[in-house]
């Protein structure tokens, strides 16, 4: 996109915006948060939603005004209302638990996560015991745990989990990923893994997401060409937290807000060039609050910097289509 000038007083110093493309939502969360809205319609307010349908504190309190009602456990939601399970996917017993209730469930579990759940099953079913590369305590992680009998998976986070790992005697291995990870860092895992464990068996197409790769290398071509960058996101975003690593693996100093309020503009100081991103959990209209925030005391130049185009987009459950 051409560079464009944000309107500014005058007077201010210059500042060059690059702007991330892609940035923000993907596929997977239009799709989790539109089943919400549809189910809204459909059903009425109440829907509860089982944890944050995504990780995004705006997205969540809009979804909450809307008369979704975030809840942690099942046994929150009444009988007799629908729920929502979350993007990041959910162990099996919890649909298990609300078919039991007689809950009505509509599952919003990204459709490339559920692929991994798919891949998982599989694996423990040819008799291939799994070393999952992802974060403890992550709900995508828990989820895909919890498609497997316990004992079939062990969680690798890092290159020395990988190079430390001693699998029994006579055992077959697997690996499977995160979808949210870095690049750059799961590579290097999957290359200690091979290297130690040369007949095991790769999950059939890459686990990461195309959203994270693509907002992974857009955020490298911004931050080669940035004096700092701004990561909008939130602090339990997996994907935006490695936006941030990304940039700083490159030298450049970044920095995650999750909204125009959070600028720290002690902290940006006299810059002439600044890089935006967003994780993908995260809307536009937060980009542009914080452009129009900056705009306040700085003279705004804009350049969008495409790396990929995305037109990927994912069907909604049986029932919510014509909502």
């Amino acid at each position: 996109m051409a560079s464009r000038l944000t309107p500014a007083h005058s007077g201010l110093p210059p500042l060059k915006v690059l702007i991330a493309a892609p940035r923000g939502f993907c596929a997977g969360v239009d799709r989790a948060i539109m089943i919400v809205e549809r189910a809204l319609e459909k059903f009425g307010a109440p829907v509860y939603v089982r944890h944050e349908i995504v990780h995004n504190r705006f997205v969540v309190d809009g979804l909450r005004a809307k008369g979704a009602v975030f809840v942690e456990e099942l046994d929150e939601v009444p009988d007799g209302r629908p729920v929502v399970f979350s993007a990041h996917g959910v162990p099996k017993v919890v649909p298990a638990n609300a078919q039991a209730r007689g809950l009505d469930y509509l599952d919003a579990t990204c459709p490339l996560v559920s692929k991994v759940h798919r891949q998982a099953e599989r694996q423990v079913q040819a008799g291939r015991h799994i070393l999952f590369i992802g974060h403890a305590n992550h709900p995508e992680v828990i989820g895909t745990f919890g498609q497997v009998t316990e004992g079939s998976m062990t969680l690798i986070e890092t290159e020395a989990d990988a190079e430390t790992f001693t699998p029994a005697p006579g055992q077959q291995l697997s690996f499977l990923t995160q979808t949210t990870l870095s690049v750059d860092d799961t590579a290097a895992i999957v290359d200690a893994l091979t290297r130690r464990f040369p007949d095991i068996v790769a999950p059939k197409g890459e686990d990461i997401c195309y959203a994270t790769s693509n907002r992974q290398a857009a955020a490298k071509a911004i931050a080669a060409r940035a004096e700092a960058v701004l990561v909008i996101g939130a602090p339990n975003s997996s994907n935006s937290l490695r936006l941030v690593e990304v940039a700083e693996r490159l030298g450049t100093r970044a920095r995650l807000i999750q909204t125009a309020d959070e600028i720290d503009f002690d902290w940006l100081g006299d810059i002439a060039t600044l890089g935006i991103t967003a994780g993908a959990s995260a809307p536009e209209i937060l980009v542009r609050g914080v452009i129009e925030k900056l705009a306040e005391h700085f003279a705004v130049t804009e350049e969008e910097v495409l790396t990929t185009t995305e037109d990927i987009a994912f069907k909604l459950p049986r029932g919510l289509e014509a909502a």
